[in-house]
């Protein structure tokens, strides 16, 4: 199976809002992305193409995190999906990666995300309170990691990591 990863085009915006309304069962990831599409900048979407097939999909966009003295902006990986069918064969994992290097390309050293605590730490993700990091939601510690692209892009920082308040929960 060659999967091929690119960045998304506007041509693929019905596809992708169809995949993620798919692997997640519902609507509300497919329309923050389009939502985010539409005012964040700036923003990282990439497709995993499978022939001429759209099969999975992953949107970066930035956060911030807030201290008492100051704030910073950041990465939140925010949605990964992959279409049903095809899920556990690595193209999720294809995604993030290349996602990761596209991060480090626009100069960001932080990544968060809200996640499956099985699955991101095989990237280098860890528990955001281990940095000294807190969500603005209320979830449960294990779910809520960080990955220094940098190595000790975090050392002296702590804080709130906020995400859209104008697109609710991501």
């Amino acid at each position: 199976m060659k999967i091929t990863i690119r960045k998304e085009i506007s041509a693929d915006h019905t596809a992708v809002h169809r995949l993620n309304k798919l692997a997640f069962e519902q609507s509300d990831e497919a329309n923050l992305v389009d939502a985010l599409r539409k005012k964040i900048r700036p923003y990282i979407s990439l497709v995993a193409l499978l022939e001429d097939q759209i099969v999975g999909h992953i949107f970066f966009s930035p956060v911030t995190i807030e201290s008492e003295s100051e704030y910073f902006a950041t990465m939140g990986l925010a949605p990964m999906a992959v279409l049903p069918e095809y899920q556990k064969q690595g193209i999720g994992g294809k995604l993030v990666k290349a996602g990761l290097k596209e991060c480090e390309k626009l100069g960001f050293d932080v990544v968060v995300v809200l996640g499956h605590p099985e699955y991101y730490p095989r990237f280098g993700f860890i528990p955001a309170s281990q940095k000294g990091l807190s969500c603005e939601y209320d979830v449960p510690d294990e779910v809520f990691m960080v990955l220094e692209l940098k190595e000790d892009a975090l050392k002296g920082e702590q804080g709130l990591v906020k995400y859209h308040p104008e697109f609710g929960k991501v």
